[in-house]
């Protein structure tokens, strides 16, 4: 498939599955978590259903629907935090040791006008901390967005601002990233490689969205 990733002003990278080889995880560091504070096999797997159902959504809302839908308790602030504390704690090995897609420097290189930005439905400072980290950070000269902002919040704020400049292109991997990207008035690509989304097949192909295996093949 041939597309023509010169002619974007701004590219939008999600993150888990797109610019990181991290999506398994995070979906064993919501079982671990849950776990690690009580929960049985059965409600923590139920989280970890929700959280591959609902791919790209913030933890936040995960973890509030996982305190009222699956435990049946009150989703307090106290409650909430402590899950997010844990979460953070599971994952900040495996994130630090995850594959970087290949062909993301190489892409860099041939996109040099394109305002890049990554938009995740991770924790904002937990991904400008790791990003940092690894040394990704200067790739992403239009900024590192995360929750607990959602998607479609930052995309119309960042249009708002100017920062997101149109013709854009979003590049996802979960039913929320095409969405949002829909919402917002960006083009989208759906990555296959390493997505969660059991149907992706059957959703792509009904919605007629263009589909690539992994960001080394943009690079044409």
């Amino acid at each position: 498939m041939q597309i023509d990733i010169k002619q974007y002003k701004s590219i939008v990278f999600d993150c888990d599955g797109v610019v990181l080889d991290s999506n398994v995880v995070k979906t064993e560091a919501y079982f671990r978590t849950a776990k690690n504070l009580g929960a049985s096999d059965a409600e923590a797997q139920a989280l970890v259903d929700y959280h591959v159902r609902l791919g790209g959504i913030s933890r936040y809302h995960k973890f509030d629907y996982y305190l009222r839908d699956i435990l049946y308790q009150p989703a307090t602030q106290h409650a909430i935090q402590a899950l997010l504390d844990e979460f953070s704690l599971e994952l900040e090995v495996g994130l630090l040791h995850c594959e970087v897609a290949q062909g993301l420097l190489a892409l860099r290189e041939i996109t040099p006008d394109a305002n890049w930005m990554i938009l995740s439905g991770g924790d904002q400072q937990e991904i400008r901390t790791l990003f940092a980290k690894r040394n990704l950070q200067s790739l992403f000269d239009g900024g590192l967005f995360g929750s607990p902002d959602n998607k479609d919040t930052v995309l119309a704020r960042e249009k708002a601002n100017g920062n997101l400049q149109l013709p854009a292109l979003f590049i996802g991997d979960s039913k929320y990233d095409y969405e949002a990207a829909v919402r917002a008035g960006l083009d989208f690509i759906f990555l296959s490689d390493w997505t969660e989304v059991a149907d992706w097949q059957t959703y792509c192909e009904s919605h007629k969205i263009k589909v690539l295996a992994n960001i080394a093949a943009l690079i044409n």
